[in-house]
C-alpha cells in the first residue's frame, strides 16, 4: 500500500507541475503582452514598462516560473493588480464558500444517484426503472444554469422561500448560509446525478449477473440483502471513477452558477479577474483549480486501493 501510494503521489505531483508550466506558457509566454492585457491597448509606453518591472516581466521566463513555482509552494502568489492586496487573501475569503458548495452539491449528487441507480438496476425493466432512465435523459440534456434559473423564477420569485442571490456570510449564522446555498446546490447536483445515477444502475446489473451473486442467492440471502452486502461494493469502482471527475466538474461549473446566484466564491472571483484584466489572480486561480482536480483524482484512486484490494498490485 505504501508502494502504491507513493507512486500515485509522484503522479499528482508531476500533474500539477505540468499543469503549472501550461498555464504559465499560456498566459505569460505565448504571443502578447501580459501588461498590455492588463492596462488596454491605450496604456502609455511608460505605465506599460513600470507596470513590466512591478510584475517582473522584465525577467527571463525560466526565472519568472521558477520564482511564481516556489510562491505556490509557500503560499506567496503574489498581490492583485485590481485590489492591491495578496492573492491568497482573496481565495481564502472566497474558497469558504466555493468548497461548501461544491461539497454540498456533491451530497446531493451522490444521495439521488445512488438511490435512484439502486432502485432502477433492481427494478430492471419495469416502470420505475424506465422512470429512472427517464430522469436520467432529461437531467443530462438541461444546462445548469438553465435550471439554476428556473429554480429562482420559481422558489425565489413566485415561492419567495429562498433569496434570489447573494451570500450573507457565516457570520450570519449557519442556516442562513446553508440556505443561500441550497438553490446553487441542487442547480450544480441535478445534471451530475442524472449522469451518476445511470452509471450505478449500468454498474449494478453488470454485477448482478455475476456468478458469486447467484452463489449468494442460492445459499439463502435475500435480493436485498444479496445488493448491499456483496453488489453495491463491487460496483462501486466505475462509480467512484464518475463521482471523481464529477466533483472536478462541480468545481469549475461553480464558476457559472456562482454568477447566475450573485455569490462571492472563486468562480465569480476569476470571472471578475478576466473582465478587470487581472492576470496575476486568473493565474492563481485557475491553477488552484488544476489542483483540486488533481488532489480529488488521487483521492479517488486511493479510495479504489480500498474497494479492491487488487489495485495495489497493479499500479
Amino acid at each position: 500500500m505504501a508502494l502504491f501510494l507513493l507512486r500515485r503521489f509522484g503522479t499528482l505531483v508531476g500533474t500539477l507541475l505540468a499543469a503549472s508550466l501550461v498555464v504559465f506558457l499560456v498566459l505569460e509566454v505565448l504571443p502578447g503582452d501580459p501588461a498590455q492585457v492588463m492596462l488596454g491597448v491605450d496604456a502609455q509606453p511608460d505605465t506599460l514598462e513600470a507596470l513590466r518591472r512591478k510584475l517582473g516581466l522584465d525577467r527571463p521566463p525560466v526565472e519568472r516560473y521558477l520564482a511564481w513555482v516556489v510562491g505556490l509552494a509557500t503560499g506567496d502568489l503574489g498581490t492583485s493588480y485590481t485590489y492591491s492586496v495578496p492573492v491568497a487573501e482573496l481565495i481564502a475569503e472566497r474558497l469558504v464558500l466555493t468548497v461548501p458548495l461544491a461539497l454540498i452539491a456533491m451530497a446531493l449528487t451522490v444521495a439521488i444517484a445512488l438511490g435512484l441507480g439502486l432502485y432502477a438496476a433492481s427494478h430492471h425493466g419495469r416502470p420505475g426503472d424506465w422512470g429512472v432512465m427517464a430522469f436520467g435523459q432529461i437531467g443530462i440534456a438541461i444546462p445548469n444554469f438553465w435550471f439554476a434559473i428556473l429554480l429562482i423564477l420559481y422558489f425565489s420569485v413566485h415561492l419567495g422561500w429562498f433569496s434570489a442571490g447573494g451570500f450573507p456570510g457565516w457570520d450570519a449564522g449557519v442556516l442562513p448560509a446553508l440556505q443561500s446555498l441550497l438553490l446553487p446546490a441542487v442547480s450544480l447536483a441535478i445534471v451530475q446525478a442524472a449522469i451518476l445515477a445511470r452509471v450505478t444502475r449500468s454498474s449494478v446489473l453488470e454485477v448482478l449477473r455475476e456468478d458469486f451473486v447467484r452463489t449468494a442467492r442460492a445459499k439463502g440471502l435475500s435480493r436485498r440483502q444479496a445488493l448491499w452486502r456483496h453488489v453495491l461494493r463491487n460496483a462501486l469502482i466505475p462509480v467512484v471513477t464518475i463521482m471523481g471527475l464529477q466533483f472536478a466538474n462541480l468545481l469549475t461549473g461553480t464558476i457559472i452558477i456562482e454568477n447566475v446566484f450573485y455569490l462571492p466564491g472563486v468562480g465569480r472571483l476569476v470571472f471578475q479577474a478576466i473582465t478587470q484584466r487581472d492576470l496575476i489572480v486568473v493565474k492563481d486561480v485557475v491553477v488552484l483549480i488544476a489542483a483540486l482536480v488533481v488532489i480529488v483524482n488521487f483521492l479517488v484512486d486511493v479510495l479504489y486501493a480500498v474497494i479492491d484490494p487488487r489495485l495495489r498490485t497493479q499500479r
